[in-house]
């Protein structure tokens, strides 16, 4: 057998439908009966293996605690069945958020989404972000469109799942609009107007769109400061209350939005029309070495302090990069420009749009393992900012043998094509700017949310000052107002939240009985040990693999693949050293392959389990064109002491 068989798939639910398959409905009657005795003598959900015999004898072979389960979506008044489709790895986010993050993420996200007409109720499941799709799978007109606008952030794994969702009879379209779905209303016929304004506007004039954009940011940088006279906790609390309030609805918004979204459609929209002129390969080299990108400009400042260190060099490639970080924070660290680069990009991290999550900051930990990183480079052709030049040069080259074939070729087509793409160049790399600048009042709201802490701290209210963080901004109200004491509750969803870290790999989509819908879709026959995913960045390399959970220490050495389940801006500075990328998650235009084109280095995306059948140190082939990452023969044991 090669390993790949159909099976049959029973959700035993209160629905009745249609026998099919290998089991008859008095049979299933019977193991949801024993299913559910089970769980109710454990006192938990139970793994149950089981076997009926050729006189129809039910035997239990054996039943053990489910430690794994992914948490099952909360109950819905709404009308069951429904769906939800993971947000959080749009961030490059599978750490569970904290309570604080999810209570601000929720209200930020659903804002951003009606804001582009569409409005999607945001689930907290296991401390992740889930979209609640249904309506819109329901809903003739947007079902219509919906796979396809999944591949812009979400992915090809995402496409797949809600693909099979659409064709599932329960998800069937219902008669007439619903509320989701139904036909525009005056605010979304108002934002259509604007996005189209703002989109043209900045096509036709891209210099100008960055120059208003950057205008904004460093507004929005000022603006964010909380007022000098905060003196009480009551006074911080309304500021926190009053900033997750803010739907951001000026025009600063738009001269930050649209461009964003000029150059993401100028980037997507090339690949259909030089269908059967360029392959992807081509399109992916000339997105690459794209100028304007902040994440970019973060990590080759990165780079130059770490160039500069001169006789630091040492200290800092021998000294573990936590015990570097307190050295730093206490001031008794030789100045290396540490205090210049926080200065301008300290309000990023690792899950940076967590509000319960550590700035770089607060503890640049995560930043001195990367430095030690680059420091291991001595091949100065190898040096992200080579690496990068490269790139930008492959991208023009690439850009103009591209437009002369599809001119001579496709005229029409080819001056489109040859407009967007150079538009692409100008406007694309502005992608990671709108993440950068909302991260400003994050940065302010968790520095006074700290704050309050310390107070209910100082109160005997809370443990730690931290603790704030595990509470929403309603309970602190509470708090701060009434004098309730939530240590408990403190306690119970800080042990849920350590659980979590723990969790590996995250649903794509869940319906709400709990079904994993990727579980469900038709397994790919097995191959020769390749393993399939999307190619995003072009290129072929072979080296050793090195799978990360966690950048914070990482250890990345000049040539390896770095293998990780998603990856976010706070993970780019270990791009600058690694030979390839591989994500189990992702879609081509999210950070991490994004910046893989920036410096020219072979991408694949979507790769199911990379990090659990990839080992650190095992040989393997990365092939950006074709989508597959080969292994090659046995793992090499890991190496003490990394990640």
């Amino acid at each position: 057998m090669d390993g790949a068989a159909a099976v049959d798939h029973y959700i035993l639910d209160d629905v009745t439908r249609t026998e099919a398959g290998c089991l008859t409905s008095t049979q299933l009657a019977r193991l949801r009966g024993t299913g559910e005795r089970l769980q109710a003598h454990f006192g938990c959900p139970q793994d149950v293996e089981w076997a009926i015999d050729a006189d129809d004898v039910l035997w239990l072979l054996q039943s053990r605690p489910i430690t794994s389960l992914f948490p099952a979506p909360p109950l819905s008044e709404k009308p069951l069945p429904r769906v939800y489709l993971e947000f959080g790895h749009v961030q490059g986010m599978l750490q569970p958020v904290t309570p604080m993050g999810m209570s601000t993420l929720r209200t930020q996200i659903a804002a951003m989404l009606a804001a582009l007409g569409v409005r999607v109720e945001i689930v907290d499941i296991g401390g992740r972000l889930y979209g609640d799709l249904t309506d819109l799978a329901r809903d003739r007109s947007s079902r219509k469109r919906l796979v396809k606008l999944l591949a812009v952030d979400f992915g090809p794994r995402a496409q797949a799942a809600m693909q099979h969702v659409l064709a599932d009879p329960r998800f069937a379209p219902t008669s007439g609009g619903t509320r989701h779905g139904g036909a525009p209303g005056a605010a979304s016929l108002r934002t259509a107007r604007r996005a189209v304004v703002g989109i043209l506007r900045a096509l036709a004039r891209p210099e100008a769109a960055r120059t208003r954009m950057f205008e904004a940011i460093e507004q929005l940088r000022v603006s964010s400061a909380a007022p000098a006279d905060l003196r009480t906790t009551a006074d911080r609390l309304r500021f926190v209350q009053a900033q997750d309030a803010d739907a951001d609805a000026d025009d600063s918004a738009d001269a930050i939005m649209w461009p964003i979204v000029a150059g993401m459609l100028a980037a997507a929209l090339p690949t259909a029309l030089l269908k059967g002129v360029a392959g992807p390969d081509e399109i992916h080299t000339v997105l690459g070495g794209m100028p304007h990108n902040i994440t970019i400009e973060m990590d080759l400042a990165l780079w130059r302090l770490a160039q500069g260190v001169g006789e630091h060099r040492q200290l800092l490639l021998d000294t573990p990069p936590a015990e570097l970080a307190a050295l730093y924070l206490r001031g008794t660290l030789p100045d290396i420009g540490m205090a210049a680069f926080l200065d301008v990009y300290g309000h990023r991290g690792v899950a940076e749009v967590d509000l319960g999550v550590p700035r770089w900051a607060e503890d640049p930990t995560p930043v001195f393992a990367a430095v030690a990183n680059y420091l291991r480079v001595t091949d100065p052709q190898q040096g992200p900012d080579q690496r990068f030049q490269r790139a930008a040069s492959a991208a023009e080259t690439a850009l103009e043998e591209l437009v002369t074939r599809t001119r001579r070729r496709r005229p029409v087509r080819g001056r489109a094509a040859a407009f967007l793409l150079r538009r692409a160049r100008s406007l694309a790399g502005l992608r990671e700017a709108g993440k950068f600048a909302g991260l400003y009042p994050l940065r302010e709201t968790r520095r006074q949310l700290l704050l309050i802490g310390a107070d209910l701290h100082g109160a005997g209210l809370l443990d730690q000052p931290d603790d704030i963080m595990f509470l929403t901004l309603d309970e602190v109200h509470t708090v701060v107002h009434q004098g309730v004491d939530l240590r408990g509750t403190v306690t119970s969803r800080r042990t849920v939240h350590r659980r979590e870290l723990r969790r590996r790999t995250v649903p794509v989509a869940l319906l709400s009985d709990g079904t994993d819908v990727e579980t469900v879709l038709t397994a790919a026959p097995a191959g020769d040990g390749t393993l399939a995913g999307v190619g995003a960045s072009a290129g072929r390399v072979t080296g050793p693999a090195r799978v990360v959970h966690d950048p914070s220490t990482a250890h990345v050495e000049p040539g390896e693949v770095l293998v990780a389940a998603t990856t976010d801006p706070g993970w780019t500075p270990l791009f600058l050293t690694a030979a390839a990328l591989v994500t189990e998650t992702g879609a081509i235009m999210a950070h991490g392959p994004t910046v893989a084109r920036e410096y020219g280095i072979p991408a694949v995306i979507c790769v199911p389990d990379a990090t659990r059948t990839i080992t650190t140190g095992q040989l393997v082939t990365v092939d950006g064109g074709a989508g597959t990452v080969t292994p090659h023969g046995p793992s090499a044991p890991e190496q003490e002491g990394r990640q």
